[in-house]
């Protein structure tokens, strides 16, 4: 019998991981799913095509919001920024984190304990052998990351972000 292998974006992933780190990162289901906000359902964005995505996105942009991939840890410089501001979708800028919310969960992606109100949606994740909770960019459902129970107060919750799919705006002096 011969073995399919692992596609090329999910080698690099868990390559890139410690067994420990990934057990422990999939073992939580924070809550319910959901699409995202309906105000959103009719929206322009939604209705882009693969190529014009490609048109608007890096090559690591696209497979991330579009393809649901998963970029190396530790390769973002977002993971390193402390200004105050707003860190929005790459793919429609529909803003999703205050820094306010954003820590250092050291597993080398930009964590953050909250979102802004309406700006992303979940589904089940069941990719890996553990269902995890993806979400996404309520406007343009482009993937952002997964959610784990393992944040700080006030939450508990930790929005582990691709820093590929995010852009820092910093706020006004």
């Amino acid at each position: 019998m011969t073995r399919k292998p692992l596609d090329p974006t999910r080698r690099t992933f868990l390559g890139s991981l410690s067994w420990t780190a990934l057990i422990a990162a999939c073992a939580a289901d924070p809550g319910q799913a959901d699409a995202g906000p309906a105000s959103f359902a009719a929206d322009e964005w939604r209705q882009l095509t693969d190529a014009a995505w490609r048109q608007r996105l890096s090559g690591p942009a696209f497979r991330v919001l579009r393809q649901e991939a998963t970029e190396r840890p530790f390769t973002s410089p977002l993971n390193a920024e402390k200004r105050a501001g707003t860190y929005a979708c790459a793919g429609c800028a529909l803003p999703l984190f205050s820094s306010q919310t954003k820590y250092d969960s050291g597993t080398g992606w930009p964590s953050f304990f909250d979102v802004l109100e309406g700006a992303i949606g979940t589904k089940p994740d069941t990719q890996l052998w553990v269902t995890r909770t993806e979400y996404h960019c309520a406007r343009c459902l482009g993937h952002q990351g997964h959610v784990f129970t393992d944040g700080p107060a006030p939450t508990g919750l930790r929005y582990c972000n691709n820093g590929v799919a995010l852009t820092f705006t910093p706020a006004a002096a």
